[in-house]
């Protein structure tokens, strides 16, 4: 009897033994089992099981935040005239052409209770009249408040009684690669659409010295000034552009940084124009063949190459060679790290600088200055505010200088001659030239002209 009963106790134990083995390795998921392959490779292998619901995907809500957004996206109808083809008539009478309708789509965001609306220029450029539809239906006439052709946005308002949903901005510093993401516009006139995807970069420069967040959420033409926000809700980017040999969507989208596009509409706001701040540095691309080899391409952060006349940077005695690691508490790994940083800042700000000199650490203040130089992105010049040094030797009282020319206007010998006055209009400064430039019309042709170094007038025309 004894021996049954001892026979029965370990029977007991073994199965008790056999079952906690069966649950610690066979049925508990949440563990990692890291093996040495037969071969004796010298990688690890990893058998951490994934996610039963995707890795995730299933457990993130989208609907919330598309809720909210679809009701603070609008559709905007911009109204531009121009000019129509000649009939036998206005060549035999001298007429030009009847003013013709043209009318263009796009997006907005509400981004106050009380109408105002942040969306591209180009969405809004040139029109003579504004339209914009809510998620309601209600249609208003719109105000163009202001605009900024560098940063493509614009700001609009429409005059309402009720208060209406908006968006909050995010901080854009703050988003991730890989952080989920919705795009909410009106792509082909198909009001309200939402799409999904994820940040798949960060401080993207599409050749202009942007910062543009990109993701792979499907952007079409008419999402232009629509909404990107987070899976909160929060508005951290307007979407702008896709990169496509088709003019439709491909996989890739950009968006102004919310940081950025806040900025630009709280001066605006304030002072009726852009107030942008200038470090004072240039730097390579480290794509050129001079920046390979010389090993410019392999450094992270920004090579100084040259420090600007009367700037910030002087001031603070920045240097060639010094690499640029850090504006404040970013992080700059990249040229356009430390634009779409500063692009946020206005002038007499000062931002620390940590830069790298010769193997030492160092972090130095830097007062931001007024922003002396400007790209047009209507011609693509680059354009600086004249020094009296400049006003002297070419013989004028105002104009800016040409310093930056496209290829395909090389040709035309602008590089270095005083820009003075487009289509009649006088010139005194960059922010002058950025308003006339920025209405040239795209149907008829602009006279610019300039002044060469020996006082000569000369006039280009450009159809």
């Amino acid at each position: 009897m004894k021996k049954l009963g001892s026979l029965l106790l370990v029977s007991v134990f073994a199965g008790a033994i056999t079952l906690g083995a069966y649950k610690l390795f066979f049925e508990n998921t949440n563990y990692t089992v890291v093996t040495e392959n037969d071969n004796n490779s010298v990688f690890n292998t990893s058998y951490t099981p994934t996610s039963a619901k995707g890795s995730g995907i299933n457990e993130i809500d989208f609907t919330v935040a598309a809720e909210n957004t679809v009701n603070a996206v609008v559709h905007v109808k911009n109204v531009t005239m121009s000019r129509g083809g000649n009939s036998f008539m206005d060549f035999f009478y001298g007429q030009g052409g009847s003013q013709v309708p043209q009318v263009g789509t796009g997006s907005g965001v509400i981004i106050s209770a009380d109408g105002y609306i942040v969306t591209n220029n180009h969405v809004v450029a040139k029109a003579s009249k504004l339209q914009v539809t809510l998620n309601n239906n209600k249609t208003y006439d719109a105000n163009l408040i202001g605009t900024d052709p560098n940063t493509d946005i614009a700001l609009l308002k429409i005059d309402v009684t009720d208060k209406l949903p908006y968006l909050a901005f995010g901080d854009s510093d703050n988003t991730k690669i890989g952080e989920w993401v919705l795009a909410v516009g009106n792509p082909f006139n198909l009001t309200s659409t939402v799409t999904a995807g994820i940040v798949s970069a960060k401080a993207r420069d599409l050749g202009k010295n942007q910062s543009f967040i990109q993701t792979d959420a499907a952007v079409n033409p008419g999402n232009s000034g629509g909404a990107l926000v987070n899976t909160n809700g929060d508005l951290v980017g307007i979407n702008t552009a896709i990169t496509s040999q088709t003019g439709s969507y491909v996989g890739y989208s950009f968006a102004v940084p919310s940081n950025i596009a806040k900025k630009v509409v709280d001066d605006i706001l304030e002072y009726g124009n852009v107030q942008k701040g200038m470090l004072g540095i240039n730097s390579i691309n480290g794509n050129t063949p001079y920046a390979i080899q010389n090993g410019l391409n392999e450094i992270d952060g920004v090579f100084v190459e040259s420090v600007v006349e009367d700037s910030g940077a002087m001031d603070a005695d920045l240097k060639h060679g010094d690499v640029i690691k850090k504006v404040d508490n970013i992080n700059v790994h990249k040229f356009a790290d430390l634009t779409g940083y500063i692009s946020t800042k206005r002038p007499a700000d000062t931002v620390q600088v940590t830069i790298d000199r010769d193997g030492d650490t160092l972090e130095i203040p830097v007062i931001l200055k007024e922003r002396q130089t400007l790209h047009l992105p209507e011609m693509g010049l680059e354009v600086k505010n004249l020094t009296e040094k400049d006003k002297k030797k070419y013989k004028v009282k105002s104009g800016v200088r040409i310093i930056g020319v496209p290829e395909k206007y090389r040709g035309y010998g602008l590089d270095g001659k005083i820009l003075i006055s487009v289509d009649g209009e006088e010139i005194n400064d960059i922010q002058e030239a950025r308003t006339l430039f920025a209405n040239i019309s795209r149907f008829g042709k602009t006279v610019i002209t300039l002044m060469n170094e020996n006082g000569e007038k000369e006039r280009l025309i450009f159809q």
